[in-house]
């Protein structure tokens, strides 16, 4: 990527009657792994308030209760050079029926049975889901 100082990614976890929004994706920083909606913290923007607007341009939802649960410094050499911090949040759905906006990024929308979700799952969201069982955020490095 070419960046001196790590960048600040947010992704959002979406409920909506114990189900939960994912997606595969399909460009390629993590083709084949499935997410929720997601992308970076513009400058001036709240982790909340970026995973409302990220949410909205690739769903066309609008959620609510949107929280902070996990922090990951991720560092990755597989493909190129990258270093993230990752925040993830979880959020409820409040309106809207996902659409696809951003096809040439995601195979589509899907409300999946937290008990059967698809694999794999991008990185942080298995901690994220722990998270929020326990209440605890989440924080460490992930090294790719």
């Amino acid at each position: 990527m070419g960046h001196e100082r790590p960048r600040i990614g947010i992704g959002v976890l979406i409920f909506k009657n114990g189900k939960l929004l994912l997606s595969e994706r399909l460009s390629s920083h993590a083709a084949g792994f499935y997410c929720g909606p997601g992308g970076h913290l513009e400058f001036g923007e709240t982790p909340e308030e970026c995973a409302a607007r990220e949410t909205l341009e690739e769903t066309g939802m609008e959620i609510q209760n949107i929280r902070v649960v996990t922090l990951a410094n991720i560092i990755s050499k597989i493909a190129e050079d990258w270093h993230y911090i990752q925040i993830n949040l979880s959020a409820d759905w409040k309106s809207g029926e996902p659409e696809n906006r951003e096809p040439h990024k995601h195979a589509g929308w899907k409300w999946c049975d937290r008990g059967s979700l698809p694999a794999p799952l991008i990185f942080g969201i298995e901690e994220t889901l722990k998270s929020m069982k326990t209440g605890d955020i989440w924080q460490g490095t992930i090294r790719l």
